[in-house]
């Protein structure tokens, strides 16, 4: 029974992708809700249901009392069929309608909505780009695709579970007391009026309370995994009273808005109370002065106090369950922030894969500059050609990283274009571009998962005997054997920790260079590869790396110049265009910006801060 609700909504089925998702909330929820759409129809007819069978049991009540007024034997003869009959429907038909309703919401509607609202929303958040990522806490997006999930299965719950039933109810009531004296409805329409005054100035106030709120926690997050992620950075430099009060600060802001958010709560529910006083008094008190002027029955009055009392129980239900829904339509208002925003870098609407044939790249008229006015590349034109292995130096923002974010297309070009045998990068799909190209970064983080994982990032359909020969190309099969993690899990299943941060860096970088190994990309750009090795394990690898760019087109960042000499040209970056280049011989020769490099390495090491003589 469970199985067939849970599955009634697949929350991965198919659905068309757009770059640009609804920003309004509405609109956003009924895209998301689409898939729902027959469940919210049957929940709908359900909640009216379950309403009518609670205001007819009140009802009933009251006809109870009439009817006991009489001889017991005689009332048993001539209405026993009809008790049977209506204790049947309590014990087994009332179980099975309440049973369908709750299934519906409790086990197809709040688990496969929050669930594929955050499949969605992480799918989204995915394809935005590198750019995107650097401009916000890596805490506060995830912070946002955990709650705004749940909020909004909490508010799709609350429409049925509350929302609907109340409606259904108020209804209810209205009619059963119109039955019994058309008068008694009177009291009981002007304490809606005044529910519904109370209920609007409430959710008035409570959305925008809510989404601040929401923020803030979000704020908290961000500042919180900021400083769990740099916490070498933290301890090293001894500042845990500094991020306590950065952390302080932010959880101060959350306590403010949430204690102006519960006022709001505090005032409703305050000013419930006097209404429902005033509901009990004139609705109650009316029934008996009919009685007293027999114009109404004692089942009358039995049956307006009994559902006086029951609307006095269920107003602060039904206001909470409101003020929940616009609570958490906030919620996901601020988490839309987030999960909405359009993908800044797409591909074009008829990108095709890319068509490598030989690896010749160009650069024409390039230029990037962030958005400034300065910084970044300033109009670079270049041709690498196949195969070639092509050396980038200067000092640190002279433009060799642009150049490499643009190769891989983490950014748009603002200006000129980047060539792969002859296709336009922007023509064609990212992901194909970035299948073409192995990189190792000079930051070496790891996935938290086990080394076999992370190798397999590279290459994922690779053998056991592949990956380990990569891994021992790379100088890291050794060491990977004597891992172990505190779960007890040893070699090439034991995990590496956030970032790989239980390895060191030259172990990090090693694995980071065996992942690169394995997916043997025919373009291979190289950001200081080895800065974190050792000098033996660097001799090591630097064969293995040479042997690695046989047959492949090469862009080598370093500032240890020893580990690019033997390109077979070099680039000399400064202010974003090249001022140089030529073999290491040649440059020398020209006794310019490299020659004033070259002459101050120490240790093989370009100080980037130096100004050339």
């Amino acid at each position: 029974m469970f199985k067939f609700f849970e599955t009634l909504v697949d929350p991965y089925c198919d659905y068309d992708e757009v770059d640009a998702p609804p920003t309004k909330l509405w609109p956003f929820m009924r895209d998301y809700a689409r898939p729902f759409r027959k469940v919210f129809v049957f929940a709908t007819i359900m909640s009216v249901i379950v309403a009518a069978v609670e205001i007819g049991l009140i009802a009933y009540m009251g006809r109870i009392v009439d009817l006991l007024s009489g001889d017991p034997a005689q009332v048993w003869a001539d209405h026993g069929t009809e008790f049977i009959l209506v204790i049947l429907f309590v014990l087994f038909l009332r179980p099975a309608l309440q049973a369908f309703d709750v299934l519906l919401l409790n086990n197809t509607l709040l688990p496969n909505f929050g669930t594929l609202i955050r499949w969605r929303a992480h799918k989204h958040v995915l394809r935005q780009s590198v750019g995107w990522f650097e401009n916000d806490f890596a805490g506060r997006i995830a912070n946002r695709i955990m709650q705004t999930p749940p909020a909004a299965g909490e508010a799709v719950f609350q429409v049925f579970d509350a929302i609907t039933f109340s409606i259904a109810y108020v209804v209810g009531a209205a009619i059963l007391l119109a039955d019994a004296d058309p008068r008694l409805v009177l009291p009981m329409l002007g304490w809606l009026v005044f529910y519904g005054f109370l209920v609007k100035w409430t959710v008035k106030r409570v959305g925008p309370a809510s989404q601040k709120a929401s923020d803030a926690r979000s704020k908290v997050t961000g500042r919180v995994v900021d400083a769990y992620t740099n916490i070498h950075s933290v301890k090293l430099f001894a500042h845990n009273k500094r991020e306590l009060e950065y952390a302080k600060e932010a959880i101060e802001y959350s306590r403010e808005t949430f204690q102006a958010e519960m006022r709001i709560f505090t005032l409703m529910d305050v000013m419930l109370v006097l209404l429902n006083g005033v509901l009990i008094v004139s609705v109650v008190g009316w029934a008996i002065w009919l009685w007293m002027q027999g114009l109404a029955s004692v089942g009358v009055v039995a049956a307006a106090t009994a559902l006086s009392l029951r609307l006095n129980a269920m107003t602060g239900w039904i206001m909470w369950a409101l003020t929940s829904f616009f609570r958490q339509l906030g919620v996901v208002a601020e988490g839309m922030e987030t999960i909405a925003q359009p993908i800044d870098l797409v591909d074009s609407k008829d990108a095709k894969p890319l068509e490598f044939t030989s690896g010749k790249i160009e650069l024409d008229g390039l230029s990037h500059h962030y958005g400034r006015d300065s910084g970044g590349l300033d109009n670079i034109s270049l041709t690498i050609a196949p195969g070639e292995k092509v050396g980038l130096i200067g000092r640190s923002g002279a433009g060799k990283s642009t150049l490499v974010k643009l190769l891989l297309r983490f950014y748009d070009t603002e200006q000129g274009r980047i060539l792969i045998d002859g296709q336009d990068i922007s023509t064609v799909t990212q992901d194909s571009l970035r299948d073409k190209i192995g990189m190792v970064q000079q930051d070496s983080s790891l996935l938290h998962r086990s080394v076999r994982d992370n190798l397999l990032y590279g290459y994922p359909n690779a053998s056991e005997a592949q990956m380990i020969a990569a891994a021992k190309k790379a100088e890291a099969h050794d060491f990977i054997l004597d891992l172990e993690d505190p779960e007890g899990r040893t070699g090439y299943d034991a995990h590496v920790g956030e970032r790989g941060v239980k390895l060191s860096g030259g172990q990090r970088q090693r694995i980071t260079l065996a992942r690169v190994i394995l997916k043997d990309a025919p373009i291979l750009l190289l950001d200081e590869a080895t800065s974190a090795l050792d000098s033996e394990v660097e001799a090591a690898i630097q064969r293995t790396l040479y042997g690695m760019m046989a047959g492949k087109s090469v862009i080598a960042i370093a500032h240890r110049l020893s580990t690019i000499a033997e390109m077979d040209r070099i680039l000399v970056l400064d202010q974003g265009r090249i001022v140089e280049q030529g073999s290491h011989g040649e440059l020398l020769a020209q006794n310019g910006l490299y020659a004033g490099f070259w002459a101050r390495q120490s240790g093989g090491f370009l100080n980037a801060d130096d100004a050339a003589e």
